[in-house]
């Protein structure tokens, strides 16, 4: 441990520690312009359109129902009462949010026809026509799901989970290098690509509040594309392959708060869009916050990539709680030549970390097709502040490349126990500035 031990001398009497943090002066700012939707005092239950709660009985068409005469009134709630409700795909529209009342379960069916028609989508990052998200909503305003209720996804090894290792997945890849367009990316029947569970898409001023979400087949919740979006208090646990907590991609103006996560893959991951067809699109994700949440297990607490092709700036996290031995780290940054994107103004503060499995910062720009490509990806402005780890087997796993950009990267303030590995740092310029770091004994 001479290596860690030298690194804690130089870190610990370093004299640069910063005065004050000037990055987060512009949060106010972000916060005024995230503002959850209103809906009006009305309420449609949906055993007064014919869903019957028995967990057996299909209530598809009895929410669409009470939806249509939601949006008929001028919006509202549409509620889910306690009991077991099963169904199919949900599609919200404007001033409608989907309300589960304490002791509720919508339980989603493991049939894949219940998400037919295929709709507009997007699968890790590219566009396509597929399954429908289990709720989805495209080009609506003022949309929520919220309450205290369950929403399960009945996922497992002998349905959804099971299409992990699919022939579509590198068939939507080859149709979006070789320039197919969309309208001709038909999956959904005959295809095994696994749909999200809540997908809003090109909506405006969302609101995910509350509920409970277990058994994903897929992402658990997806923000696509939307501008004013807030996720608070929600309680994730799925553990199926991919089954990442909350992806925002493409978005503006995010805000994810109180909310607990322990999941099969990264708890947060933003996104903007994989390879051609994320420069394609072109629109990034920016302006996100991301405080007083829980991480569990996962790849990462937060995560930004690897289908980070639109870029991604001004990402805001603090006052989290992190700490899982299968928590892999805690802030993750991954793309590679191919993808590309600038990923740029990123700042982590007053997190605490129990234990991960290998380093609190992992940057990756060797991941999967690593450094064969034209895209040149770049990390840089990346600050992590006061951040306490009690066991770690290393502070930094930082990897790029000589034709990458990975500039800027300071930790300042913090203090990383139990390390037990020296750090990997590559073509990377990287400081640990007024940090404490004690070799395990």
């Amino acid at each position: 441990m001479k290596i860690a031990l030298s690194i804690f001398l130089i870190a610990f009497f370093s004299t640069f520690a910063r005065a004050d943090q000037p990055e987060w002066s512009q949060v106010p700012q972000i916060l005024k312009r995230i503002v959850p939707p209103k809906f009006p005092k009305r309420d449609f239950i949906i055993t007064n359109f014919g869903a019957v709660a028995d967990g057996k009985t299909d209530c598809t068409a009895a929410i669409a129902k009470a939806i249509a005469a939601c949006v008929k009134k001028g919006g509202g709630r549409v509620v889910i009462p306690a009991g077991e409700f099963l169904t199919g795909a949900i599609h919200l529209q404007s001033n409608v949010n989907l309300h589960l009342e304490t002791n509720a379960v919508l339980k989603f069916s493991t049939n894949p026809k219940a998400y037919l028609p295929v709709v507009f989508t997007r699968f890790e990052g590219t566009e396509l026509y597929n399954y429908s998200p289990f709720i989805y909503a495209l080009n609506q305003k003022n949309i929520a799901v919220t309450g205290e209720g369950t929403l399960d996804g009945q996922a497992d090894q002998s349905n959804w989970w099971a299409w992990k290792k699919t022939p579509s997945r590198a068939q939507l890849v080859k149709m979006a290098d070789e320039n197919v367009p969309v309208q001709q990316r038909q999956f959904g029947a005959g295809g095994t690509l696994r749909p999200d569970f809540i997908e809003f898409n090109r909506c405006q001023n969302v609101l995910i509040e509350g509920v409970k979400i277990r058994r994903s087949p897929m992402w658990e919740l997806h923000p696509l594309l939307c501008t004013n979006v807030t996720v608070r208090g929600v309680d994730i646990f799925s553990h199926g392959p991919n089954n990442d907590g909350c992806d925002p991609e493409s978005c503006r103006d995010v805000l994810i708060e109180k909310c607990l996560f322990d999941t099969g893959d990264d708890c947060i991951a933003i996104k903007s869009g994989r390879n051609d067809d994320g420069r394609r699109i072109g629109i990034p994700s920016v302006n996100l916050i991301i405080r007083d949440c829980t991480m569990r297990d996962g790849h990462a607490g937060v995560a930004i990539g690897s289908e980070i092709s639109g870029s991604c700036s001004n990402v805001f996290v603090e006052n989290c709680e992190m700490s899982s031995p299968n928590l892999m780290c805690a802030l993750r940054l991954k793309s590679n030549a191919v993808r590309g994107g600038v990923l740029q103004n990123i700042f982590m503060r007053n997190v605490n970390v129990g234990l991960v499995k290998d380093s609190v910062l992992q940057i990756d720009f060797l991941y999967e097709e690593g450094a064969k490509g034209n895209f040149q990806p770049v990390a840089r402005q990346v600050v992590m502040d006061h951040i306490t780890v009690a066991q770690t087997p290393r502070v930094l796993n930082v990897r790029g490349f000589p034709a990458a950009n990975i500039s800027d990267v300071r930790i300042y303030n913090s203090t990383f126990k139990q390390i037990q590995k020296p750090d990997v740092v590559v073509d990377a310029d990287v400081k640990l500035i007024n940090c404490s770091l004690q070799p395990a004994k």
